[in-house]
């Protein structure tokens, strides 16, 4: 092993243990930031480099940045409270009615935003909503648990729900829309058969009835949070407040849908994220007469230092050989198949996430590939199994993902303790089985819309 390699892979690996440990309650991008700037020093990463990166990832960070504005925008709104009401509502006072309910909201949350989006959007709506049922923290655990796997697991069907992929498919040059074709089936599927077996695995800790919840969550907010003479939604009744949150829910669903057809004209879907948010900052404005001053205190704009400084890290282990080394290993195994390439592949990068997060180990994994010279099929369809890999594979330990280290944060500000045994009762069982399950629907699937 050369020193470059030696002190590359020294930087990373005491990257992610701060990254990992958070002493004091650190923000991820710091430690990060630290590793990048010491491999900056080394001279491994060039100029050149440093702007192919920020090519790489500006596009990418731009969307996921306008994603979370979004999200802030909603809580603004009281959509919080508003959430919390309805589960309590539709569950009618069933434990198994309020699993699945819980399960639909944190898939649809990641579709309309992103994974960690999702996870500070759904864990303190959760929180508000059982503490309010007075639930013991035995019976919050599985409905906390089981929505942050599927909350962060279903960043897998679409691309721009997660942004180590979208940073992936610039790499791949592979467009939002022909990921979706090839993945939003398989994933879907594979994401259902989870939330199943989690069902399973978690009925017997669910209450069966669930009590009444002791306050009406959505009135003491808008109660205490607006003013009636200001004339905005909060003094409406409650079916007109339901109306606004569709409307707005619906308009944020119109600028998903717009970012794929973006894509499929090759126009940059950071253009259309922004527009989406700049939109809703002028409506809520409007309605609530609050400025977007607020925005630039809220949103997480360590999001661009982590992921700038996670990729130089990374292109320093590629510029120092490690990636050449990933290839004489690997290659062997892609000419085997694309069927043994996608199984192998996929469960390697699950392990290297499970350890290393999955950041750094679907871009190491994406950039290896990129090195082997494969036919786009063949490049395309491995390069998905890493995807199954990194969102779904990396959450059999709760370092795996950067959603998860989030979900751990929010539940240790709130008092909640969720052991580790807690969180390997489950996802031992589920994870691997729904991994192997995915891939294995993913293999299939592009036989049939390829051949």
């Amino acid at each position: 092993m050369t020193f470059e390699i030696g002190l590359t892979i020294f930087v990373f690996i005491m990257t992610m243990i701060v990254i990992f440990w958070r002493p004091g309650g650190m923000n991820e991008a710091w430690p990060a930031a630290v590793g990048a700037g010491v491999i900056l020093l080394t001279g491994l990463v060039s100029q050149r480099d440093v702007i192919d990166i920020i090519d790489k990832i500006g596009g990418a960070s731009i969307t996921i940045i306008a994603t979370s504005v979004m999200a802030v925008i909603l809580e603004s709104f009281g959509f919080f409270h508003w959430a919390a009401a309805r589960l309590a509502t539709h569950s009618k006072n069933s434990g198994y009615r309020l699993y699945w309910y819980i399960q639909l909201l944190c898939f649809l949350m990641t579709l309309l935003f992103n994974n960690d989006g999702s996870i500070l959007i759904t864990t303190p709506i959760l929180i508000l909503l059982l503490k309010n049922l007075r639930l013991k923290p035995h019976q919050m655990i599985p409905y906390l648990l089981s929505g942050a796997l599927i909350a962060t697991a279903s960043s897998a069907p679409i691309g721009v729900s997660n942004i180590v992929n979208l940073i992936a498919l610039e790499i791949v040059n592979m467009t939002l829309y022909m990921h979706t074709a090839m993945m939003f089936v398989p994933a879907t599927l594979g994401l259902i058969f989870m939330s199943w077996i989690m069902f399973i695995i978690v009925k017997r800790r669910l209450p069966e009835k669930l009590p009444d919840i002791a306050h009406d969550i959505e009135e003491i907010f808008f109660t205490k949070h607006f003013h009636p003479l200001k004339g905005s939604i909060s003094v409406e009744t409650k079916n007109k407040r339901t109306r606004f949150m569709i409307k707005v829910l619906l308009f944020v669903f119109i600028m998903r849908c717009l970012l794929f057809v973006a894509s499929y004209f090759t126009i940059p879907i950071e253009i259309v994220a922004v527009f989406g948010s700049l939109v809703l900052l002028v409506w809520r404005w409007y309605h609530l007469g609050t400025t977007p001053v607020d925005i630039l205190k809220k949103t997480p704009w360590h999001i661009l230092i982590f992921a700038f400084s996670m990729y130089v890290i990374i292109y320093g282990l590629h510029n120092a050989g490690l990636t050449e080394m990933l290839v004489e290993v690997c290659e062997p195994i892609v000419n085997k198949g694309l069927f043994q390439a996608s199984f192998i592949m996929g469960g390697l990068v699950s392990f290297l996430s499970n350890f290393f997060n999955n950041h750094p180990a679907l871009m190491i994994g994406t950039i290896t590939l990129t090195e082997m010279g494969l036919d786009p099929v063949t490049l395309k369809t491995i390069y998905l199994a890493n995807i199954i890999g990194s969102d779904m594979g990396s959450l059999l330990l709760p370092i795996g993902t950067l959603a998860s280290l989030i979900w751990m944060h929010i539940l240790r500000q709130n008092k909640i303790k969720v052991k580790w045994k807690d969180y390997l009762n489950v996802s031992i069982i589920v994870i691997p089985i729904t991994t192997f399950l995915t891939l294995f629907l993913l293999y299939y699937w592009v036989q049939l819309i390829f051949t």
